[in-house]
Parts: structure tokens; C-alpha cells; sequence
């Protein structure tokens, strides 16, 4: 057959694939691009792509070669294209070393079949870029989009049944990023979740959701595997000299059962999601399965929210006091402002509230509501010449966030023309500077505006000891963990250590309030150690107003 025939035949095949309505056969298209190379004595077809210009400036890009004769070349055509605004492209033709040279015609037709194989490929290439974009990260971890469209197609077909899911994050990873670097320590998490995706299988699937958090699907018949890397695996440390880590994680796994019916995407994640959370606080473990009782605890945490905003407007909280007791003379010296939710002719312990409400900035209206009631109690009390004392109320951490928070805890307490002294703030330990930073603040401008400030839960943290060096409290409040049990055992750990802790805190000024005091041994303690004053059931319960206010005017306490 004529070469000008079989070259415009085959020319046509190639415009008539790319331009198919159908699925484009790639391999019958490359086939008929090799055989226009051979036609126009081609030896070697190279194409380059680059991502940007400025990766082409730097030559950083992905080369293809779809034809190559092996042959050695003498010269070369190339043309150039950006294809896109971020895609240029760059076409190569080589010519046979000793071969006639080519002719006008064929560099012509060579110019076509370049252009042809540049847009033919950019096509291939842009639909890649697309989906790398769409449904991968920047460090190449799949992302959550990939991770619904799989978990929909397997969920349409209602095989979901065979699988497992799970939330993660890996333990510690901020330690390991401010030891090893950045570039080595994301070596490291590529090392893990590469481990991870060993177990998943083909069908299974690792996504990043950002930072060091994943998602994952995979076979059931794989789960005790994946829980033992969860549980730890050692991961290599760059180079081998820089030896290896024990890398861990936080994860919620659901066992998807036999009979689940995939309906919504969002339920599969509250499931995880719920069983993760319960493993971050580390309250059940570092690995917690999900169950149906989640589930009901989810609901229950919409309810809290839903009906919160409807009982600060009708006063449904209630507040009570616990009395803080002078172990030396048995008096009432203070008390702690505690809140109690009445409702429906309930009352909801705030075991049943308060954990929902610190997930949010609700839990700072909360104790913005305590305050302002507590400041009315004690006004009333002023004005009906009661006995007052100072009332602690507790503020959550998630106040520091306010800029503005010593100004509004001074506002609502002058408007009820509170004098000072009678209003102590608590405050708990911090896990950041930036907080610490702002804590500090905080506790020195009450400290100057004359309300009294205690740290509170002292003894259970990690930054106990600097938060009193540094931060000018009133009263340092010993967590009832930290307090022994029985006296007999002088010598032992606990007890020394609570005898230091309340010499320290009272050589630096501090006066010692124990929390949790329940016994008549802890009292003889508290009164051996020096510790002033105690709060806990052995004296009272948290008390109703009137209550507490028949408790003042009684104001001695008989040892029991």
C-alpha cells in the first residue's frame, strides 16, 4: 500500500478514536501513533510534562517515551506547547543516525502526529492532575472524598458487612515532629500508614483527613492486624543508623455488622467519630469500639445542646453550694458555686451535662450564668444582713480565649455591686503557652481588681509545679486524687507527698484547700499537715440554697 495512503488512513483511525462519543480505546490510539512514527521514520517519540513553568524552568517533569526503536539518533524535532495554566507539554521526535535525512512533507506530518500525540496525552495527563487534585492530598494521601466514594460504592451494593472502620490519629505525632523535623517525621507517618494500608487490602482504603488524622475501610478477617499496629509498630527512622520509633494511635473502630444497611454516609462516620472521641479522652483506652450505647449518648448530646439555650432563659439551672470548711476551728469559710440542672421535675446531675457542654463555647455561658446568680445570692445576703462568705466559681479554659474576659467577670460582678473579696475565680491547668500565657493575665488582673483566684484540681497535671511558681494565686486547691486515704501509713508515698505539697504551697504564700474529703482519717491528715481547709462529703453534699444558707448561720461544723 502507498506510505501516503497508510499514513492518511492511519491518521484518520487516531482522530476518530480521540474524538469516539465511547469509552477511548488508549491502547488502539498508541498503536496507531507508533505506526505513523514508523511511516515517517521516527526512531523514538519522547513526550515531557511539567506541572508549571517553573518546574519546566528546573526541568522537574514526568517523561513518557509510548516509541522507541531502540535505533541511534543523530538529530531531533521538538515542539512545545502550554497546554494549560498550569500544564506545558513538550514533544520530541527522534531522527535515525545515518538514515536520508527528512524530507519538508515529513516534517510537516511530523508536526501533526506531535501535536496529535501532545494533545492526545495532555488530555490523559490534565484527567490525572483532575483527579490527583480532586481526591488526593498535597502529601499524596488519598483524602476524604476518595475515602466517601469508596466507602458509597461498596456501601450501594450493601457489602459493607465484610468490612471495618476506623478514625485515627497517631499518639504523640507533635513530639516526633519537634524531635525529628518536619521532612522526617512525615517519612515516619508515610512508614505507618503504609503499614496500615498492607492490611486493608485492595478494596480497602488509608485517607488523610488533614494533620496526622485518617480514616480508614478495611476487611474484617484483618481487624486483629490492624489493632496490633494501632496498638504499636516500630517504624524506621530515616537512615538506619537513626534507628526506630514505637508509633501508636487514638482510634474509634466499628465493626460493621452483618445486618447493617447502608443508607447515609454520615452514619457510618458518627459512629467512628463517636468511638474516636471516646478513645482521644482516654477515658475507655486508646482503641474503643463503637457501640449501640454511643449512639444513645450522641442523642443525648444533641438533646443537651437543643435544650440548654431554653434553660439559661428560664432559669432551669439551679445553683448549689458545697461548704469549704476551717479544719481547725470547724467553721464555714467559703463555699463553691456548683450548677444543677431542674427539669421537667428532674434534676440532671451534671455528669449528664457539663461534658457536653465543655465540646463547645456553651460551657462559657454557662459559667457566665453561675457567676451572675451567684452575685445576686450574695448582694440579697449583703442586703438582708446574712452571713456571707466567699463563693468560688468555676471558669472553663475555654474563656481564655476571650480577650476581653477579665472585663466582662468584673462587669457582671459590679453590676450587683458585689464588693471584691467575696468572689473567688477557679481556674484549672493549662496544656499550651498560649493559654498558659493568657491564664497568667487573667489570674493577675483579678488578683488586682481584688478577687481572690485558686488553680484548681492541683496535683494532676503535668505543669502543676510551674503553674504556681509563675502565676500569682490565692489558693491552691489539691485534686482528691491526691489525697491519702488513711493516716496510719505515714510513711508512705502519698502521704508525703501531700504533706510537701501543702508546706510548699503554704511557704510561697498559697493558702491549701483539699477537694473530695470523706472521711474522719483524711480531717486528722489535713490538721497534721498544715493543710487549712476542707471540701468534700465528710462536712456536706452540695447544698440548695436555703440549705446552705441555714448551714451559714449555723456556721460550726461538730466533728463526727
Amino acid at each position: 500500500m502507498d506510505q501516503n495512503v497508510q499514513y492518511f488512513e492511519c491518521l484518520e483511525r487516531v482522530t476518530r478514536e480521540m474524538v469516539s462519543p465511547e469509552q477511548i480505546r488508549v491502547d488502539k490510539i498508541v498503536a496507531d501513533l507508533q505506526e505513523l512514527c514508523k511511516l515517517l521514520r521516527v526512531c523514538k517519540g519522547v513526550t515531557t510534562f511539567y506541572n508549571s513553568i517553573a518546574l519546566e524552568r528546573r526541568g522537574e517533569g514526568d517523561t513518557y517515551i509510548p516509541y522507541d526503536t531502540g535505533v541511534e539518533s543523530d538529530k531531533a524535532v521538538t515542539i512545545r506547547s502550554e497546554l494549560s495554566g498550569m500544564l506545558v507539554g513538550q514533544c520530541t521526535c527522534y531522527h535515525a543516525k545515518g538514515d536520508a535525512p527528512w524530507t519538508e512533507e515529513e516534517l510537516s506530518r511530523i508536526d501533526v502526529v506531535q501535536r496529535m500525540m501532545l494533545n492526545f496525552l495532555s488530555k490523559d495527563r490534565m484527567k490525572m492532575m483532575i483527579k490527583k487534585a480532586t481526591l488526593y492530598d498535597d502529601a499524596d494521601f488519598s483524602n476524604i472524598r476518595m475515602f466517601t466514594n469508596v466507602v458509597e460504592a461498596i456501601g450501594n451494593r450493601q457489602e459493607l458487612c465484610h468490612f471495618c472502620a476506623a478514625r485515627i490519629d497517631l499518639k504523640h505525632f507533635s513530639l516526633i515532629n519537634q524531635q525529628l523535623g518536619r521532612d522526617l517525621s512525615n517519612r515516619v507517618m508515610r512508614e505507618y500508614i503504609r503499614l496500615l494500608e498492607q492490611q486493608v487490602g485492595e478494596d480497602g482504603i488509608v485517607s488523610r483527613l488533614g494533620g496526622d488524622n485518617f480514616v480508614m475501610l478495611f476487611r474484617k478477617e484483618n481487624l486483629d492486624k490492624v489493632i496490633s499496629i494501632f496498638e504499636g509498630a516500630p517504624v524506621q527512622l530515616g537512615d538506619s543508623e537513626e534507628g526506630r520509633a514505637m508509633l501508636s494511635a487514638h482510634a474509634g473502630v466499628f465493626v460493621i455488622p452483618d445486618d447493617y444497611y447502608y443508607h447515609d454516609f454520615g452514619d457510618l462516620m458518627d459512629r467512628i467519630i463517636n468511638a474516636y472521641n471516646a478513645a482521644k479522652s482516654g477515658a475507655r483506652g486508646d482503641v474503643v469500639f463503637s457501640n449501640e450505647k454511643m449512639l444513645e449518648q450522641k442523642e443525648h448530646m444533641m438533646r443537651v445542646k437543643q435544650m440548654f439555650p431554653v434553660a439559661l432563659q428560664n432559669e432551669e439551672i439551679l445553683i448549689f453550694f458545697q461548704p469549704k470548711i476551717n479544719v481547725s476551728t470547724n467553721t464555714i469559710v467559703g463555699a463553691e458555686a456548683l450548677s444543677r440542672w431542674y427539669h421537667s421535675g428532674k434534676l440532671i446531675m451534671p455528669s449528664e451535662f457539663i461534658p457536653v457542654l465543655e465540646q463547645s463555647m456553651d460551657i462559657c455561658k454557662l459559667d457566665f450564668y453561675v457567676l451572675d446568680q451567684v452575685c445576686r445570692l450574695i448582694r440579697r445576703w449583703l442586703d438582708e444582713g446574712k452571713p456571707v462568705v466567699r463563693i468560688s466559681v468555676n471558669l472553663s479554659r475555654r474563656n481564655l480565649i476571650d480577650l476581653d474576659l477579665l472585663d466582662h467577670i468584673l462587669s457582671v460582678v459590679d453590676k450587683h455591686h458585689v464588693p471584691h473579696h467575696f468572689i473567688e475565680i477557679e481556674l484549672t491547668e493549662t496544656t499550651t503557652d498560649v493559654e498558659f500565657k493568657d491564664l497568667k493575665r487573667i489570674v493577675t488582673g483579678l488578683q488586682e481588681a481584688g478577687i481572690f483566684t485558686s488553680v484548681d484540681d492541683f496535683g494532676i497535671g503535668y505543669s502543676s509545679l510551674n503553674l504556681i511558681r509563675e502565676i500569682p494565686w490565692n489558693i491552691l486547691k489539691v485534686d482528691k486524687d491526691f489525697l491519702p486515704y488513711s493516716e496510719q501509713a505515714v510513711q508512705n508515698r502519698q502521704n508525703i507527698m501531700f504533706r510537701h505539697v501543702v508546706n510548699m504551697a503554704k511557704e510561697i504564700g498559697l493558702t491549701c484547700v483539699a477537694e473530695g474529703v470523706e472521711t474522719g482519717d483524711q480531717v486528722s491528715i489535713l490538721r497534721k499537715s498544715g493543710c487549712d481547709i476542707a471540701q468534700g462529703f465528710y462536712y456536706d453534699k452540695p447544698l440548695p440554697v436555703r440549705e446552705f444558707e441555714k448551714r451559714l448561720e449555723m456556721s460550726i461544723y461538730a466533728d463526727k
